[in-house]
């Protein structure tokens, strides 16, 4: 198996130690999702986040988070009950690693962390080096009271080898990316160029599903607010013209392949505004 991995580092075109470590990182992830799929986890909840647009649907750019959210609310959920049979799966790929459960149960977002320091050590690197032994890890996290509605669909996953998963759908996906670019209490510069992507492929939101994330969680919870086409624009030109272009731009750089760079040179109000008017437009075409 650790010849099937390194065949798969050697496909990325990296250019430095960061990109190695970071396509490193997204081999530990997919090998981590098949094993999920292995144990039934899709049984009780989906895929989504940034990671799930990088591995289902090609998003430019490096995530660091496995996000998934269950089927249904679920307030018993603990990952420790994964934890063994998700080793002994990880273990057929020469991943002997620590699985710590982080996850607290009167949160509703629970992490768990996967850590390994023994495959990467096998493995040939053109730029990382010294470092390889370091610990690689990734965080899991589930979201164990989502908002009614949201979409999923299963998906085929070719890498390390055949399987499926359960995922949130592009609409669901998108109203939640949403959710938290006008909730988030902090900067996240990957929110927006998600945001972006989602405009480029034309993605009509959920607006329900949005609705009911505004109404469960963030400065509008509880509230009674019509959350429709024009709400969500308005509020949408209200946070940008609120960014630290500068500072979002210096968040993503480092997720980003050497392409995309030059493009944050763009970054900034009037850019997304440009942004904001194009999902505008998609939403009336939708209509």
């Amino acid at each position: 198996m650790i010849e099937l991995i390194q065949k798969r580092l050697s496909a990325y075109a990296v250019t430095n130690a960061i990109q190695e470590e970071q396509a490193l990182r997204e081999i530990l992830q997919s090998v981590v999702l098949y094993a999920l799929w292995r144990v039934d986890f899709f049984k009780t909840a989906a895929f989504q986040g940034g990671t799930a647009l990088r591995i289902l649907h090609g998003l430019p750019r490096f995530s660091e988070d496995l996000d998934f959210i269950c089927l249904k609310p679920a307030p018993a959920f603990q990952w420790s009950e994964y934890s063994t049979p998700l080793m002994d799966v990880l273990a057929e790929f020469g991943i002997h690693c620590e699985f710590v459960d982080r996850g607290r149960m009167d949160q509703a977002v629970r992490a768990a962390i996967i850590k390994d320091d023994s495959f990467a050590g096998q493995l040939e690197f053109s730029f990382f080096g010294g470092d390889a032994r370091r610990k690689q890890k990734v965080k899991l996290e589930i979201d164990t009271n989502p908002p009614p509605g949201y979409g999923f669909e299963w998906l085929p996953v070719d890498f390390p080898v055949d399987f499926e998963v359960c995922a949130q759908t592009l609409p669901s996906n998108f109203a939640l990316k949403l959710h938290a670019l006008l909730c988030r209490p902090y900067l996240k510069g990957r929110d927006w160029f998600d945001f972006g992507w989602y405009c480029r492929q034309k993605t009509v939101p959920d607006i329900d599903l949005l609705a009911g994330a505004i109404r469960q969680l963030g400065p509008w919870a509880g509230q009674d607010i019509r959350v429709d086409q024009k709400w969500l624009v308005n509020a949408l030109e209200g946070k940008v013209r609120s960014i630290d272009w500068p500072m979002a731009a210096l968040d993503v750089e480092p997720f980003l392949q050497s392409v995309e760079v030059p493009g944050l040179k763009l970054w900034g109000t009037p850019f997304f505004e440009d942004k904001v008017r194009t999902l505008a437009r998609i939403l009336e075409h939708n209509r």
